[in-house]
């Protein structure tokens, strides 16, 4: 399976969702500022549950974009090492997508994202039938564990990211409402309860 490194501009944005990449194809590079020498004891703890997985990457001075620098470096010497990975740049910063441009005319697998879960990697391309996306919605939602969304608003939001936005309103009602009928979701005025059913066995 192609490595998927994910690189994140913790100076631009602190992700919470880092657990959506245990067990997975991800090795994951922490950008950190020089000024950066406190860490949320709850992230420092997601990051630690990637064993080898993942890295700190601090800067030893601080400047003009030299993080930023510091990431297109490091995707110039991991392509290096591994020309068929992605590369994925967690930043709000749009400042990155004129040189991820310049990457992909090399040929080189790059995506900007502004979250964890909006990395392709989550992003599966929509199937018609009404059952397969309900399975899609569900294996999500076991790996967002405690960070599921809680109100109504913010799941159809996700229901619509997960599926690209290609989802017409029409359809998306039409999911929500089927999660709804199988007892997945459960609605308590605008608040959102999940019953997952039970992840299936793996065969003997």
């Amino acid at each position: 399976m192609r490595t998927n490194f994910v690189l994140v501009d913790f100076e631009n944005v602190q992700p919470k969702d880092f657990g959506l990449l245990k067990d997975g194809p991800f090795k994951v590079k922490l950008f950190l500022g020089p000024n950066q020498s406190k860490i949320p004891v709850a992230l420092a703890s997601a990051v630690q549950s990637l064993g080898s997985s993942a890295e700190y990457v601090i800067l030893e001075t601080a400047g003009n974009n030299a993080l930023d620098f510091h990431i297109a470096y490091y995707i110039e010497v991991l392509s290096a090492e591994d020309p068929s990975a992605f590369f994925h740049i967690i930043s709000k910063d749009a400042g990155f997508d004129a040189l991820i441009k310049h990457l992909k005319g090399k040929q080189l697998f790059v995506q900007r994202s502004t979250c964890i879960a909006d990395i392709p990697y989550f992003k599966p391309s929509l199937p018609a039938a009404p059952d397969e996306q309900i399975a899609i919605v569900v294996t999500d939602l076991r790996r967002r564990k405690a960070s599921k969304p809680r109100n109504q608003q913010i799941l159809r939001s996700t229901l619509h990211a997960l599926f690209r936005k290609e989802l017409t309103e029409q359809k998306l009602e039409g999911l929500f409402q089927s999660l709804c009928a199988r007892g997945i979701v459960k609605l308590e005025g605008t608040k959102v309860s999940y019953n997952l059913p039970d992840e299936p066995s793996p065969s003997p």
